[in-house]
């Protein structure tokens, strides 16, 4: 039998920001690419390409790009559906620039109220 942690009943699940009537994740999703591969794919229209799949393919809610740590570098705030959409998601950047990714959930203004809400109630069966 597995029980709840103290105060779950209170978690809400995610709100439905993709329209479908499920539930999402916003996601943080960022995208180092190699400089080498990076200098050839800007040359030969490769990176262009892979940034309009991701602004096609994940929707982003925001995009940035700037260089960071020497590397050109793409950030996106998206709502991943699905946690098998990883693969998905990380190889065009892999395979097409030989980017580093890294991708974790992340909250708005409102989330954070929320959670700092939810984790304050769970924390008083701790005290």
């Amino acid at each position: 039998m597995v029980a709840a942690l103290p105060g779950a009943e209170s978690v809400r699940r995610a709100p439905d920001r993709c329209g479908d009537g499920g539930t999402s994740m916003r996601m943080l999703l960022k995208v180092s690419i190699d400089t080498e591969k990076g200098n050839q794919a800007f040359r030969d229209g490769t990176l262009q390409k892979v940034m309009q799949w991701a602004r096609d393919e994940l929707k982003p809610e925001a995009a940035f790009f700037s260089p960071s740590n020497g590397k050109r570098t793409a950030y996106f705030v998206f709502d991943m559906q699905d946690a098998s959409r990883l693969p998905a998601i990380a190889e065009p950047f892999f395979e097409a620039v030989g980017a580093h990714i890294e991708l974790a959930p992340a909250m708005d203004f409102n989330d954070m109220q929320t959670g700092v809400q939810q984790a304050q109630e769970v924390l008083k069966n701790f005290q």
